[in-house]
C-alpha cells in the first residue's frame, strides 16, 4: 500500500507535495528551528498563520466581509448540538432538516433537545438512494432554519444544486465536499466541515457564518458552546487544534499555488469520477452503485457486486496492488472509493485498470 493510493473516506489522503512538507514540519519548522507539535498557540507565529488560513480561504471560497471564519473542534457530531443550542433553543420555531443519509439523520437528534424539529424530506424509504429538487421543498418561511447535509459520504449522494431565494436560514454540513468545488457563500447562512476529507488531517473544524444570522444566537450558553465566543477571541479562546489548522493552509496554499483554485480543482475532481463511473458502469454484469446516477457523489462512489461473496475476493486484489481504504461504511457494507481532492487523477486511472484487470 501507499499514499498515493488511499481512497480512505476519512481521514482522506493529503496531496503528496503537503505530506512532504508536514513530514518536515514533524521535525522543525524552518522559520522557527522547533516542530510544528510543539508550537505556542499564543505566539506571534501562529497568530499570522491563523490569519494565512483564514485569508485563504476567503481567496478560494470569495467569502464576503461579512461572514466570519471560525476554526472550532468537535466535528460535525458537536456542530449538531452547536447549531440548535446557538438558533433554536428558547425561539419557539421550527427547525427543518433535510435527511438524506447516514450523516444527516444525526443531525435532527441532537436539535430535538433543543426545540421542536420538523423533517421535511426523508430518504429512507428508497434506501438513501435519491435527493430531492431542494427549489421544490414546501419550506415553512416562519423555521429557525434548514439543515441538509451536501455530500453523504456513507451513501455516495451529492447535490448538486443550491437553494435559491430561501427566506429562512440555511445551514449546510459540507465536511465531505468543502474546497472540492466552487460555491456561492451569499447562498448559505451557516457552513461547516470537519477537515478530514479535502481541508486536511482530523482536529479542526472550519465554521464560516454569515454575521447578521451569528449575533442572533442565544446569548445564555456556556463559553464553549456559543459561537460569539470563538469569534471574538479569533478561534483562540482555548488551546486550538495547531497541527491540523497548518496542514489546512498548506492545502488552501497547494490549491491556490498548484491547482490554480476550485474551478480548476472542480474539474479535476469531475474527471476522477466521471473515470470511475464509467469503468463500474462498464462492468454493470458485476457493480451497481449504490446512488440513483442523478445524484452520484463526486466525491465519495459507493457500490457493491451484484455477488456479494466475491467482493472480499476483490478488495484482497485491489490491496495487493497497493490500494487501501476502499471498504464500505459498516452500516451499509459495499465498496467505497473516496476521491477527496488529496486523490490524483492517475491513481484513479491506476484503480481503473486495476479493475478492468480483475474480470480479464
Amino acid at each position: 500500500m501507499n499514499n498515493s493510493r488511499n481512497f480512505s473516506a476519512g481521514p482522506g489522503a493529503l496531496p503528496l507535495k503537503v505530506l512532504d512538507e508536514v513530514k518536515q514540519s514533524i521535525e522543525k519548522i524552518p522559520e522557527l528551528g522547533i516542530s510544528i507539535l510543539g508550537v505556542n498557540h499564543r505566539s506571534d507565529w501562529f497568530e499570522k498563520l491563523m490569519q494565512q488560513a483564514e485569508e485563504n480561504l476567503r481567496l478560494l471560497l470569495s467569502i464576503p466581509e461579512s461572514y466570519s471564519v471560525l476554526f472550532l473542534q468537535g466535528g460535525s457530531s458537536l456542530q449538531f448540538s452547536m447549531i440548535p443550542m446557538n438558533f433554536l433553543r428558547g425561539t419557539n420555531k421550527v427547525a427543518q432538516h433535510i435527511v438524506s443519509g447516514y450523516w444527516s439523520s444525526k443531525a435532527p437528534k441532537e436539535a430535538i433537545h433543543e426545540g421542536r424539529v420538523n423533517i421535511i424530506w426523508s430518504g429512507e424509504e428508497n434506501h438513501f438512494t435519491t435527493l430531492p429538487d431542494l427549489n421544490q421543498l414546501c419550506l415553512d418561511t416562519k423555521s429557525a432554519y434548514l439543515h441538509y447535509v451536501s455530500n453523504e459520504t456513507v451513501e455516495g449522494l451529492e447535490f448538486h444544486q443550491n437553494i435559491e431565494n430561501s427566506e429562512i436560514p440555511i445551514i449546510v454540513d459540507m465536511s465531505s465536499n468543502l474546497l472540492s468545488r466552487s460555491i456561492d457563500i451569499s447562498k448559505y447562512d451557516l457552513i461547516y466541515a470537519h477537515a478530514q476529507k479535502n481541508l486536511g488531517p482530523a482536529g479542526v473544524t472550519v465554521v464560516i457564518v454569515r454575521d447578521v444570522f451569528l449575533n442572533s444566537s442565544v446569548s445564555t450558553l456556556p463559553s464553549m458552546l456559543d459561537y460569539k465566543t470563538h469569534k471574538k477571541a479569533n478561534s483562540i479562546y482555548n488551546t486550538p487544534c495547531v497541527f491540523s489548522i497548518y496542514v489546512l493552509k498548506l492545502v488552501c496554499d497547494w490549491l491556490i499555488k498548484d491547482i490554480g483554485g476550485l474551478l480548476n480543482m472542480e474539474i479535476i475532481n469531475k474527471n476522477k469520477a466521471a473515470l470511475l463511473y464509467k469503468t463500474i458502469d462498464h462492468f454493470s454484469d458485476h457493480f451497481a452503485t449504490h446512488a440513483n446516477q442523478s445524484y452520484r457523489s463526486n466525491m465519495n462512489v459507493v457500490f457493491k457486486m451484484h455477488d456479494l461473496q466475491k467482493e472480499s475476493t476483490f478488495l484482497n486484489f485491489l490491496s495487493q496492488r497497493g490500494f487501501s481504504g476502499l471498504e464500505g461504511h459498516r452500516s451499509l457494507g459495499g465498496i467505497r472509493a473516496s476521491l477527496y481532492n488529496g486523490i490524483e487523477l492517475k491513481a484513479v486511472e491506476d484503480l481503473c485498470d486495476s479493475i478492468s484487470e480483475y474480470f480479464r
